[in-house]
């Protein structure tokens, strides 16, 4: 064990947090958890302690330690999955599934709002959150915060009165109106915003609404508040699961070489990235990712579908753009600290035209360009100033046209595996929302063309044969087993 190492040991806190394993490189080797810093990383070096062939590699290498603090074990879970997303040391092969992420559900638009945990997150209009490695931690928390903040996971069809759940505190009882489906709801904004780390807010909002009742002589309300006051404050002794409340995100390299290289004067605590997905100008939409304080937030992703269909990726990002940015858009989402184009020159000279057409030119733009892994800067209008001497510590250099400047950078630096993240999940989010526009489409330009065939009967016929495909091989019996007899005719004689 070199000198630095014994030190850094020495150095370790007794707090919760995420530690990273380095090798003489500097790389990040392997990234782990911890519910005690010091001691889950000091195993790794005690020789009494038996260890698989893999650990015994993976100890051989490490050179160097470093670490985050966080506030509790939840945090730590979340953290670890996603700086294991965003460097993919080459130790961690166990999250290479993705099945093993677990995401909070919230279908809090519904007319029966549920709260549910799930390891496939949809498109379906509810509010998800995560991912958190650990499902067991998830559900662990969710039980606690449920006696806080009574939640349904399930409607029963046909239920008229209220459950046990009810009875016991953890269910809101919409069933026979115990509890008005607003105030459901302000109970469900408040169980989200301590999932998104605003616990401190809650509990001010909480005492004081409990001074306004007490105060207005509803002392029942009065009562319910001071227990989830009290309640709520004596949730840091159980699972917490904020990640930007407690979060010290000046202990991030990635963000730590972001702003040092492009003399950003401050951290950015919101990266949004933008791509365009299409299909040779059908079907055009665009994704906007969200990344707070450096690890993504779902809840915060929004998607766009382009007004006109147009294979030109530039006018379809300034478009894109010029939406985000609009007056209406500002003032719901935010101002971002940092975008990210995926794209080139092109690409980022699009975008911003349209931030300077809406007024927001002190934003810092640039782009990520695929072939290279080119960092792209506009001169003069990216907001952003390339610092020679970060660039040159970090094996980097730069090539210069008359309005760009291209960073070139080694693919294992933790500032470019931090932009591919955003870049990767910004492609991903735009993809999966083309698929499922060009499926649509595939579906219902048979479907709709069949007289006597409305929304309803074809989402019956895609439920029960999956496929149009499947609905032309089926049998006309088949067929009047989901929608009658007559209009099973109709449908084979059509298809």
């Amino acid at each position: 064990m070199n000198e630095r190492l014994q030190e850094r040991l020495n150095e370790l806190p007794k707090e919760p947090g995420v530690y990273f394993h380095k090798d003489k490189n500097d790389e990040i080797i392997y990234v782990g958890k911890a519910a005690v810093l010091r001691n889950r990383v000091r195993q790794y070096f005690q020789t009494s302690r038996g260890r698989d062939p893999k650990t015994e590699a993976l100890v051989a290498e490490i050179a160097d330690i470093d670490w985050m603090v966080v506030d509790s074990e939840i945090e730590a879970l979340f953290l670890e999955a996603e700086m294991i997303r965003r460097y993919m040391p080459r130790y961690n092969i166990l999250l290479r599934d993705d099945k093993s992420m677990s995401y909070i559900r919230i279908d809090y638009d519904a007319d029966y709002p549920t709260v549910t945990t799930t390891r496939r997150p949809l498109d379906d209009g509810a509010r998800y959150f995560g991912p958190y490695f650990s499902t067991l931690a998830v559900r662990q928390a969710l039980k606690y915060l449920r006696r806080i903040f009574p939640f349904a996971t399930k409607q029963v069809a046909g239920q008229k009165r209220a459950t046990l759940h009810y009875h016991l505190g953890l269910d809101p009882g919409l069933e026979d109106g115990r509890t008005s489906l607003e105030m459901y709801r302000a109970n469900l904004r408040k169980l989200m915003a301590v999932i998104q780390g605003k616990r401190q807010t809650i509990e001010r909002e909480l005492e004081r609404d409990m001074k306004r009742a007490a105060k207005s002589k509803d002392y029942e309300a009065a009562a319910r508040y001071r227990n989830q006051l009290f309640a709520l404050q004596g949730f840091n002794k159980q699972v917490i699961f904020s990640d930007k409340e407690f979060l010290d995100i000046s202990k991030d390299h990635a963000l730590n070489e972001l702003v040092n290289m492009l003399s950003i004067n401050d951290y950015p605590r919101r990266i949004e990235g933008y791509d365009i997905s299409h299909m040779q100008g059908s079907d055009v939409v665009a994704s906007m990712v969200v990344f707070t304080n450096g690890v993504s937030d779902k809840a915060e992703y929004r998607k766009f579908k382009t007004k006109i269909n147009h294979n030109n990726d530039f006018y379809n990002m300034n478009e894109t753009l010029k939406r985000r940015l609009s007056d209406k858009n500002r003032k719901a989402w935010g101002v971002p600290n940092l975008v990210l184009i995926d794209g080139g020159k092109g690409q980022l000279d699009a975008a911003i035209k349209a931030r300077d057409e809406q007024g927001c030119h002190k934003i810092p733009f640039i782009g990520l360009a695929k072939r290279e892994e080119q960092i792209v800067i506009a001169k003069d209008r990216s907001n952003v100033t390339l610092d020679e001497k970060t660039l040159h510590e970090l094996g980097g250099f730069a090539t210069e046209s008359e309005d760009f400047i291209l960073v070139n950078m080694p693919h294992n630096t933790n500032l470019i595996k931090l932009l591919q993240r955003i870049r990767d999940e910004s492609h991903r989010f735009a993809v999966s929302y083309h698929s499922v526009l060009k499926q649509n489409r595939q579906t219902s330009s048979v479907l709709d063309d069949i007289p006597g065939v409305g929304p309803v009967k074809r989402k019956k016929l895609l439920k029960t044969f999956g496929s149009v495909k499947a609905i032309r091989e089926a049998s006309e019996e088949q067929i009047s087993q989901a929608v009658g007899s007559k209009n099973a005719a109709n449908i084979k004689r059509f298809l």
